[in-house]
């Protein structure tokens, strides 16, 4: 013996098809000019420490690109910090400012993005006796493209 749905179960599996079928349809796309561009190199880390005579960082050299900064202020007194370009020869736009930290307070911990191009920079403490510390970025780091698990 066969069973009929009622009139609204019936409407009700039309609809789910009918909504089942265009949503389906929606995921394909006929465009044919996507392109797969590479990805930007993976953010490098750069850790900065800043006691009551220098700046310290690490890594002192790196390739060109987006660079995480995180900064722990190891001194007595509130600081900010500037990562700029410098006047030495082979750096580009002397004094161009890459980045600035608003006031981080004695031990504690600070974290800024820059994208940083070829050229010499200094991380220097704001109004202050610290010495700056330097860093060398070379040439640009290579894709990330072929990278798993990268952010």
């Amino acid at each position: 013996m066969r069973r009929h749905l009622p009139a609204s179960r019936r409407h009700l599996l039309r609809t789910t098809l009918v909504v089942g079928t265009v949503v389906i349809a929606g995921c394909g796309t006929t465009s044919r000019d996507y392109k797969n561009e590479e990805r930007p190199a993976a953010p490098v880390v750069v850790s900065a420490s800043i006691g009551d005579d220098q700046v310290s960082v690490s890594p002192k050299r790196l390739g060109a690109g987006e660079i995480t900064l995180i900064i722990t202020n190891q001194s007595g007194s509130s600081q900010q910090v500037t990562l700029e370009t410098t006047d030495e020869p082979g750096s580009r736009r002397p004094g161009a400012l890459a980045v600035r930290t608003g006031p981080i307070n004695p031990r504690e911990t600070a974290s800024v993005k820059a994208e940083v191009e070829p050229g010499t920079y200094d991380l220097s403490v704001r109004g202050s006796d610290v010495r700056a510390a330097r860093i060398t970025v070379g040439k640009p780091r290579p894709s990330a493209q072929n990278e798993l698990l990268q952010p």
